[in-house]
């Protein structure tokens, strides 16, 4: 299996929602390169499962950013989605990180935050918010981050491995304690049953049946069409371009005669960017070009 998916899913006569995020070749092409620990892969494609999850419940253009960092052999997570589900991410670690507790490996009891961005084309600047780092597993870090954020009750199960990424994903919605007082409790202890490799080799619909098999024959799911997610990482030279008029002629001859050329890294992409003396030299050029006319 390897498509990456949102797909949402709706318990009508229980008003419990949920999802099930499926990264796939997504998440094969954010690992490529990077030579990630299988702990810090781990941990990495869980945060893109939930990250695409949270993303996919954007009503507008905009771009979500999670950002996990504490004092942990994991120093920083970094995972970003837009609306459209196209994503990037990226890890930074000691050399050698061994198994331990999320919490642990990210320094949550040494000050260790979730962070997240919202940018809006249609806010003047990107929102923030911060939480503490709330729980034993990724799972229940983001657990705690929906309660707070959202004021729902959430519960996430979250793996991943080589080839895949998975959330599978519940929230009691306001009236579910209305509709059946015992709704919430069932349909979460069942869920608790799901073992890691269906996770991982389920699809959607499938996965729901071996959970809820009752409630798929009884009144049913709601299942709706799939979204696609994609690992979305285009090269911006130009961008790179202005960040090096905006160091100034003089600063930008200096690195030259240091280095013989300026080196850019795009951690977040895996990707560097050389640009000789001729061609900062063509930068500046072109640049004071314009302001005389």
């Amino acid at each position: 299996m390897s498509e990456s998916t949102v797909r949402r899913f709706l318990f009508e006569h229980l008003d419990i929602r949920g999802a099930v995020v499926h990264l796939g070749d997504t998440w094969q092409q954010m690992q490529e390169g990077r030579n990630y620990q299988p702990t810090v892969a781990q941990l990495l494609g869980e945060l893109a499962a939930a990250t695409a999850l949270i993303a996919a419940q954007l009503k507008q253009p905009g771009r979500l950013t999670f950002q996990l960092r504490g004092g942990g052999p994991i120093q920083m997570l970094v995972m970003d989605c837009d609306e459209q589900l196209r994503m990037r991410g990226m890890a930074r670690s000691n050399p050698v990180v061994l198994p331990a507790p999320a919490s642990d490996l990210l320094g949550a009891h040494q000050g260790g935050q979730l962070m997240l961005t919202l940018d809006l084309p249609t806010a003047r600047q990107p929102y923030q918010s911060y939480v503490p780092l709330v729980g034993e597993s990724m799972a229940t870090i983001f657990e705690h981050y929906l309660e707070q954020s959202e004021q729902q009750p959430s519960r996430l199960f979250l793996t991943a491995s080589s080839k895949s990424a998975v959330c599978l994903f519940l929230q009691k919605m306001p009236e579910a304690d209305q509709r059946d007082p015992d709704g919430w409790h069932r349909i979460t202890q069942l869920a608790s049953t799901v073992k890691t490799q269906e996770l991982l080799e389920l699809d959607a619909e499938a996965l729901l049946s071996r959970l809820f098999h009752e409630e798929v024959s009884g009144e049913g799911i709601r299942v709706y069409d799939p979204r696609p997610a994609v690992y979305y990482c285009p090269e911006n030279r130009a961008k790179v371009a202005d960040m090096i008029r905006g160091l100034g002629r003089g600063d930008a001859e200096t690195l030259l005669a240091e280095h013989g050329e300026i080196v850019i890294a795009d951690e977040i992409c895996n990707r560097e960017y050389r640009f000789g003396a001729d061609e900062v030299a063509a930068l500046f050029a072109e640049s004071e070009g314009k302001k005389l006319n």
